[in-house]
């Protein structure tokens, strides 16, 4: 009991910790970049829910990870963690989620962005293209240059496009941009909260299953956690295994994959099923494989 009030109370401060900060992380993201847009036309209190669902995502990997390095370093039966790990996932995925969903009535309280004003001559450019607008940035149809390398200066009196849409302009610059392996690490966290929304808007059975597999499988890498003496290189092992297992969610769920995946089980498992099924079996034979591994050094122990 005492290594579990332990391990509850480290898994509640990370899973806390993490969730709000990621909740603030892509927050300010979200408000960066809806005030590089011109004109601006989204509310911060949009982004709320979508900014609480990625961090949810993010919560659950991360949690899992330091609450497995955690374990191994206090020394904890391996079933015992790992099942405590799943109940305390479970439950912390559950009740963020019910509360993700109702962040739905705190938007309207929450006001657009200040739209960025300038004169005539504001540049703008995005991959080597320039926009020159000749009017302030607030006359969205007013009249522009546009340089494109290789060719002549293009002035467009009304930037119309096709069915009398706005030809929309580039975004302000703001820094440098985002090395590309957290960008992508982003993008699996966005498609991964995607996938939650969508599972919990049509079954909440179909989102139950999905996220205790994912959780089954992320529990069942603690096998990476007793690899060497050292904490430290484990968890970065650990850090790459989970990377890994996005990667793999990410794969998965996409419609082409999960087709291909349907048509070789013969529709044996229903499509939506088919990534929990595929975690769970993965889950399940990393558990046993620890189990074995285990029993087999307990037994070269004896002998010698």
């Amino acid at each position: 009991m005492k290594n579990f009030a332990k391990l509850t109370l480290f898994f509640s401060l990370s899973y806390i910790a993490f969730f709000s900060f990621a909740i603030l992380i892509v927050f300010i993201s979200s408000w960066i970049d809806m005030a590089r847009l011109i004109p601006v036309e989204v509310r911060i209190g949009q982004e709320v829910a979508g900014a609480a669902w990625k961090a949810l995502t993010a919560a659950i990997y991360i949690s899992i990870l330091l609450s497995l390095n955690y374990c191994v370093r206090r020394r904890m039966p391996q079933l015992f963690s790992i099942a405590c790990i799943i109940l305390l996932a479970c439950i912390f995925t559950v009740a963020a989620t019910i509360g993700v969903s109702r962040t739905g009535a705190i938007k309207p309280i929450f006001n657009p962005v200040s739209p960025i004003r300038a004169g005539p001559g504001l540049i703008l450019t995005q991959s080597d293209n320039v926009i020159v607008l000749l009017k302030e940035n607030r006359e969205v149809r007013g009249p522009r240059l546009v340089s494109i390398p290789g060719r002549p200066l293009i002035y467009q009196e009304l930037p119309i496009g096709p069915y009398e849409s706005i030809i929309s302009l580039p975004a302000l610059q703001f820094g440098e941009e985002t090395p590309w392996f957290l960008k992508s690490i982003a993008i699996d966290f966005t498609i991964g909260a995607a996938e939650l929304q969508r599972r919990l808007s049509e079954n909440f059975l179909y989102f139950g299953a999905y996220c205790l597999s994912l959780i089954l499988l992320l529990s069942s890498l603690r096998v990476l956690q007793e690899l060497s003496q050292w904490p430290l290189a484990n968890l970065f092992l650990g850090v790459l295994a989970f990377r890994g297992v996005l990667a793999l969610e990410t794969f998965l769920n996409s419609r082409e994959i999960n087709a291909l995946i349907g048509s070789f089980l013969n529709k044996m498992v229903p499509p939506v099923m088919i990534t929990p099924v595929i975690f769970t079996a993965l889950g399940v034979l990393i558990i046993i494989y620890t189990l074995l591994s285990s029993l087999a050094g307990r037994k070269r122990v004896k002998i010698d």
